[in-house]
């Protein structure tokens, strides 16, 4: 597990999780007490104005493969996970398939997934990932 990796952007990448499940890039919302609606590319807080945040999701794990994809001698997929922190209630819409969505308390479930990356190249991804200057000139 990375946190706050810097992007060359200015931006940054919240949590990079990297296992034998695949790879994860893990962005996170904090909003204490909250309802939460989230649908294929948008969500509500609170029923307030739409928010890309699922958008985002997808757009930083297309980035975070194509980073790694530059350095790693095999594909590596990444998929997008977006987590709500403190929330109150989570409704995700039915149609809601290309961003994994969790409340903080459901992120473990990615622990034991298995089966996407041998140990060697989860040895290669973090070794890759883990280094400042791929990310700073992406």
């Amino acid at each position: 597990m990375l946190h706050g990796i810097e992007k060359g952007n200015g931006g940054d990448i919240d949590h990079l999780l990297i296992g034998p499940g695949g790879v994860f890039s893990i962005n996170t919302k904090n909003h204490r007490g909250a309802s939460v609606w989230i649908g294929d590319s948008m969500a509500k807080v609170n029923g307030g104005k739409p928010r890309p945040y699922a958008a985002a999701s997808l757009a930083e794990a297309d980035f975070v493969q194509g980073v790694l994809g530059r350095y790693c001698a095999f594909k590596v997929s990444v998929e997008p996970v977006l987590v709500f922190v403190g929330i109150a209630s989570l409704d995700r819409a039915a149609t809601q398939y290309s961003v994994r969505i969790y409340q903080e308390r459901e992120v473990a479930s990615l622990g034991p997934l298995t089966g996407v990356l041998t140990p060697d190249q989860v040895e290669q991804v973090f070794a890759v990932a883990r280094h400042r200057r791929v990310w700073l000139r992406a």
